[in-house]
């Protein structure tokens, strides 16, 4: 069993909303909608598994500060276009746009999200803290009807902070005037969610569905949200 905890910190992107999905869906559409593939995209597969790279490695760079929020946007399509053998001269000016307010607004979470939730807020306040930008991730929260369960939401871009700095964990325990060891972080990054969570002095779950490695020990690790019962 855990300790006492008081508050209780999630990621949202990979740990709740389920981004891949919901990714893939609107790029399916989108897809579509653009004749991406008369624009010399090959295909949908090509054009998924190109947006899994290139994403990992804009939102790398963000988190560690050497790309923008404005330069990840503008690039991101370029990028792939390039990756997948098109001209990215040809992506079209709404995609980005598009695709942001598209997969927002989708709805999708990961098994036994709300279950658990509904468990978890009997018990204990719940939070997000979140790499992601304030309007997008606002909207992910009230598309999946996960809104209504979190009392504070920390985003990057409201403290110009990104896990694993350990400031955007303090401004989230200033705010709610707790103490490191009161607190839990639970998601599935092992680097800005676990490393950035014991850095702040905070314990951690490691939800790991795809058994990745992490280089430190978490306090706990799970593979589904449902076993998150059994330590709170």
């Amino acid at each position: 069993m855990a300790k006492a905890y008081n508050h209780l910190f999630f990621d949202l992107d990979h740990t709740l909303w389920d981004y891949d999905r919901n990714v893939a869906e609107s790029l399916a559409e989108l897809f579509q909608i653009y004749n991406l593939q008369e624009l010399g995209v090959p295909g949908f597969d090509a054009l998924f598994h190109a947006f899994e790279k290139v994403n990992y490695e804009l939102w790398d760079r963000y988190n560690i500060g050497t790309i923008t929020k404005e330069a990840l946007r503008a690039t991101r399509f370029r990028s792939i276009f390039e990756r997948v053998g098109a001209n990215p001269a040809r992506v079209p000016l709404e995609l980005e746009a598009d695709f942001l307010t598209r997969t927002s607004s989708k709805p999708h979470v990961f098994p036994d999200t709300f279950e658990v939730l509904d468990y978890l807020a009997g018990k204990y306040p719940l939070h997000i803290i979140t790499n992601g930008f304030d309007e997008s991730q606002g909207l992910k929260l009230k598309s999946s009807g996960l809104h209504s369960y979190f009392q504070l939401v920390v985003t990057s871009e409201t403290t110009g902070h990104r896990k694993p700095d350990r400031r955007i964990f303090d401004h989230a325990l200033i705010s709610l005037g707790a103490r490191p060891e009161e607190c839990v972080m639970i998601g599935d990054n092992p680097r800005s969610d676990i490393m950035g969570a014991l850095n702040a002095g905070i314990d951690q779950v490691f939800f790991n569905p795809k058994e990745a490695v992490c280089s430190v020990e978490p306090t706990f690790t799970v593979q589904t949200l449902a076993e998150l019962r059994n330590i709170f």
